[in-house]
């Protein structure tokens, strides 16, 4: 699919609005960054592929089943969104795993897979397991690096907001460090714990958690999606909106 200048000077894109539970400011949910292996994809019509990998989150502990996860939903919105591009989300979350063995992972699907995107969750598990915050970050940091070697987009998607870490140090931590590193490298960060947070104090009504008040629930991974979906087509389109120069 193609983008002339004519029909982006006319009709710029907008993320599609988020759904009334999962309305949050577009500041709690990220920092536009630019996706130039996405975009071109977009530009040659090809078949935009999608790495989505991680822990628990990516692969949907507690939703009521796959077709509830984060990458799914994901999928639909951003088909939605981007009409006529043919999107394929590849999940490939493991519950449980922490961000070395996510890193080999990443290179193994890499060659397999060849996605212009990585999708990376990450961050709660090392915190519980106590991993030192500079080899966490030294893993994240050379994977980030590694991925822009080889031409291929890399999105950080942080850590949940959940009342039971909000006071734990290494939680903190790991959250502040992830939002560090995808500034250092000019890569775009997902806040989701700020995201979260929002909804929880604005719609105590609602619950994003299950009952276990760790995992997501559906609805809080209809939320991730949406908020995912929101930070790719802003950072993908910003440019579109500006005036053209004189």
């Amino acid at each position: 699919m193609a983008y002339p200048e004519a029909q982006e000077a006319a009709a710029p894109l907008a993320p599609p609005p988020m759904s009334p539970p999962c309305d949050v400011p577009g500041a709690d949910i990220a920092a536009p960054a630019t996706l130039p292996n996405v975009a071109a994809a977009l530009q040659k019509g090809e078949k935009l592929r999608i790495l989505a990998i991680g822990s628990s989150s990516t692969l949907g502990n507690g939703a009521s089943s796959r077709e509830n996860s984060y990458p799914a939903q994901l999928e639909s919105i951003l088909e939605h969104a981007l009409k006529g591009v043919d999107i394929v989300i590849l999940n490939r979350g493991i519950a449980g795993e922490m961000a070395e063995t996510t890193a080999e992972r990443i290179k193994n699907e890499v060659a397999l897979r060849k996605p212009d995107l990585v999708l990376w969750q990450l961050g709660t598990n090392d915190a519980l397991a106590r991993i030192p915050l500079p080899e966490f970050e030294g893993t994240v940091r050379s994977t980030i690096r590694w991925l822009k070697d080889n031409r291929i987009d890399v999105v950080l998607v942080g850590v949940q907001y959940t009342t039971r870490l909000v006071r734990d140090a290494n939680y903190t931590a790991i959250r502040d460090s992830l939002q560090k590193l995808a500034a250092e490298e000019k890569i775009l960060y997902i806040r989701r714990y700020d995201a979260m947070k929002f909804i929880a104090q604005r719609r105590a009504n609602l619950q994003l958690l299950a009952g276990d008040n760790f995992h997501l629930n559906d609805l809080g991974y209809h939320c991730m999606a949406e908020h995912v979906a929101h930070a790719l087509i802003v950072s993908l389109f910003a440019r579109r909106a500006r005036p053209a120069p004189h």
